[in-house]
């Protein structure tokens, strides 16, 4: 007989529940709640993503499978419903959650703040921004309407290098392009920014620049460029070059 604790509910207890009660009180989310509280809700949540369960259904499948485990797993709630879970989706507030959210980024960065899996000191913080898609049920989500008949949104993300945890991330229709993301971004001095070509910009990337922050982006291939001098560069550490250039058409560009 298991006589240990399951790993579903060893990974909940970084959930700071006063906390986590706070916000639920200051948001009023279990206010004339009988059945499933924001709790159990959340939990429900975190068991679909982590067992990667693709639909409501699927989960509520999945949990009542395991009724007779569901208080070992941290579980308040005996049986679930189909209803009351979407029910709960649908009107509990998203800023309990939102909180709850920003409250563990912040614990989760302290603990990776002297982490440096770079090889060299840096003296900010080094950010990667990326973009993804995820597809939703057209029938459902026709306001989100995509592209061959299907709807989606668009998470863009700051993703902090030290620990790969998400800083902050802004969700969209998934036809805004990445560039926009940019224009909402307050950026650090001494921060370093990890881009992709989509997001190159020249007037944006003048705005990290006055921000006394750094940016590493691949160009794009229709840039003219000419090399002015080049800087010698020790190869072995991966550097190919180090070259100071000058824009060709300068007053096509768009600044």
């Amino acid at each position: 007989m298991f006589q240990g604790q399951y790993i579903f509910s060893q990974i909940i207890e970084f959930i700071p529940r006063r906390e986590f009660n706070k916000f639920v009180h200051a948001y009023k989310g279990n206010e004339r709640i009988r059945i499933l509280d924001c709790r159990d809700q959340l939990l429900a949540l975190i068991f679909g993503q982590l067992t990667n369960v693709r639909s409501l259904r699927g989960i509520i499948l999945c949990l009542n499978a395991h009724a007779n485990l569901l208080y070992h797993l941290g579980f308040k709630t005996d049986h679930f419903t189909l209803s009351t879970l979407s029910r709960a989706n649908e009107n509990r507030d998203y800023r309990i959650y939102q909180e709850l959210a920003r409250s563990l980024v912040v614990k989760a960065r302290e603990l990776y703040l002297n982490d440096n899996d770079f090889g060299i000191e840096l003296d900010g913080t080094v950010y990667a921004l990326d973009s993804t898609i995820i597809e939703l049920c057209l029938s459902t989500f026709k306001w989100a309407y995509f592209e061959l008949n299907k709807s989606a949104v668009k998470i863009h993300t700051q993703l902090d290098l030290r620990g790969n945890i998400p800083s902050f991330f802004h969700i969209t229709e998934a036809k805004t392009h990445d560039i926009n993301f940019l224009d909402i971004l307050e950026f650090e001095a001494s921060a370093f920014y990890i881009m992709d070509r989509g997001y190159f910009d020249f007037e944006r990337l003048f705005k990290i620049h006055t921000a006394k922050a750094f940016f590493v982006i691949r160009r794009k291939s229709s840039i003219s460029w000419t090399r002015l001098y080049s800087r010698t560069v020790d190869r072995q550490n991966g550097l190919r070059c180090d070259q100071i250039i000058k824009l060709n058409n300068i007053n096509r560009l768009s600044f």
